[in-house]
């Protein structure tokens, strides 16, 4: 393909097939360029292969064996119900390899010539891809690296044998009897419920005052009694100190406020967050790609870093590792390279976790508001008051607004509850094309179905709800 050591054109450079690298390789060439999309692993990165969908897979088979065990208030009930955990891996393989197998159909229709290997720079305009059989050079107009991330290994934790990160976690050939998890962030809380739904003993120990801390507490409050209600053990504000592993279990030492603490499992997990892809053989130092002391791309409000025709997306640049974030701002550079005014605008960017209950938010908080300058006012709905949620028997959790008491301007809005990482999209709509309260409370919502909480919550902030005592004035 090559002759000798001359460099192959290319317009665009797409370095990581994730879901920020697919995106932007697939935009990039619906403008018009010729696309090269380069990637060690396989297509779809984390997300689609190791992080995701396969956990969300996992989850629902949870959901699943949960509601075929605890049937009783409908007045239904299952014996022997088994878990063939075998055959709910077999599940959750299929349904990546359909998802990966989408990317690639996607690439290819879009003529976007996918390598499997490596990536080096070698300068600001050439790289060279490589792998066991073939090693061309590329001279690139722009690039866009999109290397996402990986596990924090932790120096008293190093993964291997019975320690393990997210994605061993989801590999597991059986349920364990016990799972003890180090991080009570969104990949620990999704990991230990699921495994606590298929009857895994779970202990969560997290250095934070509660599960989920980047949620207000209100919320995490009712995901912690979810928790404990399926025999999770949840130990907050604790340091993890040293574990020992023999070949059948691992035995964590850990404090809380002074006391020292031990407990025993199957497996320790450890979810204590996720470190950039910019080390290793890539050559960002060789080409002098600023950095910051994390290790993350500086890069400016369309995703261009210190040197201007090469951009960078996704978990490699600041902002929460999000996988619609990535996508977001693959769009965002790929425009940009094709001269469109595209710019980066994390106001509408959602939050989601699939716990049980999901938690979602998007905009500002209260308090968030309040520090922006707003004269804040909030309004509640609880699921409890809804009928869809009741006849699910799904009551607990609310839907909470945030908007500007001057204007009634949509500031923000979160929610725990049913199918609250599908109720947040009408309210990032509401925040981008700048709705207001009663544009949400005007728009007729079907019943009964749990679109109307959120209705409802626009109607306490404006101080007329129907289904609700209003407050007092």
């Amino acid at each position: 393909m090559v002759v000798g050591d001359a460099s192959l054109d290319i317009d665009t450079l797409v370095i990581g097939a994730g879901p920020g690298g697919y995106v932007a390789a697939i935009r990039a060439a619906q403008l018009g360029q010729s696309v090269l999309i380069v990637d060690k692993s396989e297509l779809g990165g984390v997300c689609l292969n190791r992080g995701c969908i396969p956990s969300k897979a996992l989850i629902s088979a949870a959901h699943q064996y949960e509601a075929a065990k605890h049937g009783e208030s409908f007045g239904i009930t299952a014996e022997n119900v088994k878990v063939d955990f075998a055959k709910t891996q077999e599940f959750k393989n299929g349904v990546v390899k359909k998802m990966t197998g989408g990317v690639s159909g996607l690439l290819k229709g879009n003529k976007v010539e996918v390598f499997n290997g490596e990536c080096m720079f070698i300068n600001e305009n050439e790289a060279r891809v490589f792998n066991e059989h073939e090693s061309p050079r590329y001279r690139f107009k722009n690039a866009i690296i999109a290397t996402g991330s990986r596990p924090i290994e932790l120096k008293p934790f190093p993964f291997g044998g019975r320690i393990l990160s997210s994605t061993e976690a989801l590999n597991l050939p059986e349920i364990p009897k016990s799972l003890i998890v180090i991080g009570g962030g969104y990949i620990g809380a999704e990991l230990g419920q699921m495994y606590s739904k298929f009857g895994s003993k779970v202990t969560i120990i997290e250095g934070m005052d509660t599960v989920l801390p980047g949620f207000d507490k209100d919320m995490t409050s009712i995901v912690a009694k979810s928790m404990k209600k399926t025999g999770i053990e949840i130990f907050t504000g604790a340091k993890a100190e040293s574990a020992e592993q023999t070949d059948k279990d691992v035995t964590v030492k850990f404090s809380v406020n002074g006391e020292s603490k031990e407990v025993t499992a199957d497996y320790l997990l450890v979810t204590v967050g996720r470190r950039p892809n910019t080390d290793g053989e890539l050559g960002l130092d060789l080409i002098g790609l600023e950095l910051d002391e994390r290790g993350m791309v500086k890069v400016d409000h369309q995703g261009r870093t210190s040197i201007p025709h090469i951009f960078a997306i996704g978990d490699i640049v600041a902002g929460l590792a999000l996988a619609h974030k990535a996508s977001y701002e693959g769009k965002v550079a790929a425009e940009a390279i094709a001269g469109e005014p595209s710019v980066v605008d994390y106001k509408c960017m959602p939050a989601v976790v699939f716990t049980d209950p999901e938690c979602s938010s998007v905009g500002y908080t209260e308090t968030q508001a309040k520090e922006k300058g707003y004269n804040v006012k909030v309004g509640k709905f609880s699921y409890g008051a809804n009928g869809r949620a009741v006849s699910l028997n799904a009551a607990e959790g609310f839907v909470k607004i945030v908007a500007d008491a001057d204007t009634g301007l949509v500031l923000g809005t979160q929610i725990v509850g049913l199918e609250a990482s599908n109720l947040i999209a009408e309210l990032g709509l509401a925040i981008e094309m700048g709705a207001t309260l009663e544009d949400i409370s005007l728009t007729i919502h079907a019943h009964p179905t749990l679109g109307e909480i959120v209705m409802e919550a626009a109607e306490v902030v404006l101080g007329h709800p129907i289904h609700a005592l209003a407050p007092r004035r």
